[in-house]
């Protein structure tokens, strides 16, 4: 069946069906996917898009469980190439979107360098974000990768998780295990044979559920930045980001003029990260906490690392308008979804006082710890349901994977990648030097490797359009 032929289908064979209302006791036990009108604005895309809820048992195999809905978008291939399933996205966080971002990727040329040319692409936004019913989200709390920056925000989430079990979201069915399952809804009621998978962060988790749990129909596997599920995100999270920071530093140092603009980084960034560990710092009538610059130093080189020299030396210099920045930005989570999937597949398998060793003489390290130490007390506040370990093995599989990662990345360092991927029988892995978080974003070698993986998963990518490995790194001064 051909791309389109298959979305005609399967709409055409749903546009008459009778639909449950959310929360009602009656509803048919099957999967079921309703189209709905796009949300967003999707002038300028040239491409084919149609959106509708796939709806599910909120707790499958519970007659009385509610239903609800997770979005979905399909966008057709702009040159489609029989034979090629579509590839199904799955975003990260966990506690992000994909569609709320999809028509301004859409409009991306780098994003039309790969998404949507011989393959359909379908997008999702996993239950309890986005636009899925409900959406876990937590107004009023901010909450980053490196935790709650506030004892307040730790427990405002709580309340309103508590408050959305009140209302009967059974908070034990919001995780990686559980979107695996969806995406398996998603391929029958589409009636795909086939589907190839595309992650990027914590979607790469999913993917790794998904291999282990649910691999039916799974023909190809691309995981961006990858996150495994035996790694532990709190435990050694800390020195993660120094270390990330570290890599940086001393990139500028080879590098003449960031050197000359910015000399001693290393030396000078300890000497402010002890003065935020000391005590709060009031500066412009302004008040910043070490959880406030620990956040930023986390966040800013996932992404911007190629500023990180500029913007450090104008926090040395007493001018933090980079952290100002970033704390007024920082509610990008649906803080609910993040802590339901932390709180069933990471945080238990790790010790709230282990998050501080070997912090004692890195101080930047230690500005994480007791942001990190509250994902821990927001854990200990919720139920989400029975623990399984099995959720913190190492993924065994011989689904033709591409593990694509970045050489900087403080949440997900290339060493998890390279030590992931030996339980994937004939993996490829990709390490890009002097990338960040994302490297599919910024690397038009990394979306080629992509569509040729695809299009033939089983032949190595080629890497020759790689930076070396002793490529100086550029950076930005003004």
């Amino acid at each position: 069946m051909s791309p389109k032929s298959w979305i005609a289908a399967a709409v055409g064979a749903l546009t008459f069906a009778s639909f449950p209302v959310l929360g009602g006791a009656a509803h048919a036990a099957a999967p079921q996917f309703k189209p709905v009108a796009c949300v967003g604005d999707y002038k300028g895309v040239d491409l084919k898009v149609r959106c509708g809820n796939l709806i599910v048992d909120e707790t499958r195999g519970d007659p009385k469980s509610r239903r609800i809905k997770v979005a979905v978008a399909i966008v057709s291939a702009s040159a489609p190439k029989a034979g090629l399933p579509p590839v199904v996205y799955l975003h990260g966080g966990p506690g992000g979107s994909a569609l709320k971002a999809l028509p301004r990727m859409l409009k991306s040329k780098a994003s039309r360098e790969y998404v949507a040319i011989d393959q359909d692409w379908i997008f999702i936004d996993q239950r309890g974000g986005g636009l899925s019913d409900p959406n876990l989200d937590c107004p009023g709390t901010n909450l980053t990768d490196a935790g709650p920056p506030s004892d307040k925000d730790a427990q405002g989430i709580v309340a309103c998780l508590k408050a959305f079990q009140a209302k009967g979201v059974n908070l034990s069915r919001y995780n990686a295990v559980e979107v695996a399952q969806d995406v398996q809804d998603l391929r029958k009621v589409l009636n795909l044979p086939l589907i190839d998978l595309f992650g990027g962060s914590y979607g790469t988790r999913i993917e790794a559920a998904i291999q282990t749990h649910a691999p039916r129909g799974v023909r190809a596997v691309v995981q961006d930045s990858p996150w495994p599920p035996e790694a532990d995100w709190t435990v050694g999270g800390p020195a993660m980001v120094s270390s990330s920071i570290d890599i940086v530093m001393a990139k500028c140092a080879v590098v003449a003029e960031c050197a000359q603009r910015y000399p001693d980084l290393k030396a000078k960034l300890a000497v402010v990260a002890e003065r935020f560990l000391a005590g709060p710092q009031t500066v412009g009538g302004k008040t910043y906490t070490a959880d406030d610059l620990g956040g930023y130093l986390m966040d800013a080189s996932y992404f911007t690392a190629g500023v990180l020299p500029r913007d450090l030396w104008k926090i040395i210099q007493g001018d933090l308008s980079p952290v100002q920045d970033f704390v007024e930005s920082r509610d990008y989570y649906s803080e609910g979804q993040f802590m339901t999937h932390l709180c069933k597949e990471e945080i238990p398998f790790e010790a709230r006082a282990d998050v501080a060793k070997g912090t004692e003489s890195d101080p930047v390290a230690r500005l994480m710890v007791v942001s990190m130490q509250r994902l821990h007390d927001v854990c200990a506040g919720i139920d989400v349901g029975a623990i399984s370990k099995v959720e913190q093995q190492p993924v065994k599989t011989a689904i033709p994977t591409l593990f694509l990662a970045a050489e900087i990345d403080p949440g997900c360092p290339p060493e998890l990648t390279r030590a992931a991927s030996k339980g994937y029988q004939g993996s490829q892995v990709v390490i890009v030097t002097n990338a960040t978080h994302g490297v599919s974003r910024s690397s038009p070698c990394v979306r080629k490797m992509i569509r040729s993986f695809f299009e033939d998963p089983t032949k190595p990518v080629d890497r020759g359009c790689l930076p070396a490995a002793d490529e100086a790194m550029k950076f930005t001064y003004n």
